[in-house]
């Protein structure tokens, strides 16, 4: 995977602790590379613990083996955090059911009900959980960083997976409601809603050109990949967006446009 290139010298994130939750893999990983390279401590948060081990080696950071959908162990991955750095800054809400935690892509009424409730288990519920973990010690800093992550099919829809896509959906509505819970303890909630991104490893040629495919309905005609998301999670973490909060960032580019 080829990495997105600093510009600046400058580690705008120096000093500061970053959980990414699916830090593991894919997007996650690209997060995280990111993050540390801002200077940032990097806690990977995955369900895969081998790939989360692999990845904090990587970067220098921590750790912790995490079931998003599940409140305890999200617990247990801020207080592994604040064990071992004594602060939480930044949350990317990036642990989600779609590469690698397959979903089914089948009509609406086709989808067993058991995978939808997993769905919002992981993608909304796991997003909520991991706020209320580390919301309390961003409240005792008053200071706080939380990036969730929806999608570009939440703005158009996407036929054959209308459990993934309502998931993100609510994300969005998730993030602006939590950005004005929190906004008076110094907290930013903001959201990116990335295209169609080839973040699935070991991609066969379907796939690839699947994802080549959708290059066609935007301005930047070309695939997109992990880079190129990213520079939008290093902004929202930074102090640069320290003034903005409560919105969805679409990264996908130009497919859509607002």
């Amino acid at each position: 995977m080829r990495r997105a290139t600093i510009l600046s010298p400058v580690k705008r994130l120096e000093g500061r602790v970053a959980i990414v939750t699916g830090g593991g893999h894919g997007i996650g990983k690209a997060y995280a590379h990111r993050l540390a390279e801002e200077g940032a401590a990097v806690v990977i948060a995955e369900l895969d613990g081998a790939a989360a081990e692999r990845v904090a080696a990587e970067v220098g950071g921590l750790a912790v083996r995490t079931d998003v959908a599940e409140q305890a162990s999200v617990a247990e991955m801020a207080r592994r955090t604040l064990e071992r750095y004594r602060r939480i800054d930044i949350l990317v809400n990036n642990a989600a059911i779609f590469a690698s935690v397959p979903m089914s892509r089948a009509p609406f009424d086709q989808i067993d009900p058991a995978e939808w409730d997993r769905m919002m288990a992981v993608n909304l519920r796991g997003t909520w959980l991991a706020c209320r973990a580390v919301i309390p010690q961003m409240r005792e800093q008053r200071y706080g960083k939380i990036i969730n992550i929806s999608s570009g099919t939440a703005l158009k829809g996407s036929a054959s997976r209308i459990h993934y896509v309502t998931s993100k959906a609510g994300i969005i509505g998730f993030t602006r409601t939590l950005a004005m819970e929190v906004g008076k303890d110094n907290i930013c909630v903001n959201c990116i809603a990335p295209g169609s991104t080839l973040s699935e490893e070991n991609a066969d040629e379907a796939l690839i050109k699947y994802r080549q495919a959708a290059a066609s309905t935007r301005a930047l005609q070309r695939m997109q990949r992990p880079e190129d998301l990213v520079g939008a999670v290093a902004f929202f973490a930074s102090a640069d967006s320290d003034f903005i909060t409560g919105q969805t960032l679409v990264v996908d580019g130009g497919a859509h446009m607002h």
